[in-house]
């Protein structure tokens, strides 16, 4: 369960004061596969980091699992970021010297988990199939297309086994095709991993595939559906 109550987030540009947020408050159910709809400038990605626990909201309530997150210290949050959570990026965000199988593992030297050798290959082996990238172990990201670059940062936000998946805007670089193909595979990951997944785009196709969706207009959550 993720709840916002109220939750306001400004920011300073020069003189002038940018309100990112005003007053949003919403709840998310375990297992949902949520849209958040608005323009550019709407305030989508700063409600993703709120609840994502990169930023702080100025005022209002964020609880996630019942947990309130915004008087946390930034150890804590590090860690419910580490544990907790999974990021799926418009840019991919791979590392460029890294091979499709050590982009995914990458994440796991960050969480502290007893897990031998071969359950953390096993693990990435396995969302490597689950993705479609079997043959595609050992390819470094300049060998790879968009789609499967996308895949890639898929598997990586799913190795932690994170109980929410926030995605900033996942189809934006991909054509129209390859959207509904990325879209399909997350659907098929909701229902089988039950991973919360959370999207913050202008796509509306992706409204087709999600149980909720919410509309953002100048940081004000304007309607839910």
């Amino acid at each position: 369960m993720i709840e916002l109550n109220d939750v306001e987030k400004n920011y300073q540009l020069g003189k002038t004061k940018v309100a990112a947020l005003c007053g949003v408050s919403m709840k998310i159910e375990k297992g949902g596969f949520v849209c958040i709809m608005g323009p550019s400038g709407s305030g989508k990605s700063t409600l993703l980091n709120v609840i994502g626990c990169l930023d702080r909201p100025d005022s209002g309530s964020v609880k996630l699992d019942e947990e309130e997150i915004t008087t946390l210290d930034r150890n804590h949050l590090a860690d419910l970021r580490a544990h907790k959570i999974g990021f799926i990026f418009q840019a991919f965000n791979l590392i460029p010297v890294l091979n499709v199988f050590e982009n995914i593992e990458f994440p796991l030297f960050l969480k502290a988990e007893n897990l031998t050798v071969e359950e953390k290959r096993d693990r990435i082996l396995h969302l490597i199939d689950e993705v479609g990238l079997s043959d595609y172990v050992n390819h470094k990201p300049d060998e790879l297309s968009g789609g499967q670059r996308q895949r890639v940062a898929i598997a990586r936000a799913l190795v932690t086994n994170p109980a929410i998946v926030l995605a900033d805007e996942p189809t934006a670089n991909l054509d129209s095709k390859t959207s509904q193909v990325i879209l399909e595979l997350l659907q098929k990951l909701n229902h089988k991993e039950h991973t919360t997944f959370i999207f913050a785009t202008h796509d509306p196709d992706i409204t087709r595939y999600a149980t909720r969706h919410y509309r953002l207009v100048d940081g004000i959550l304007e309607s839910e559906v």
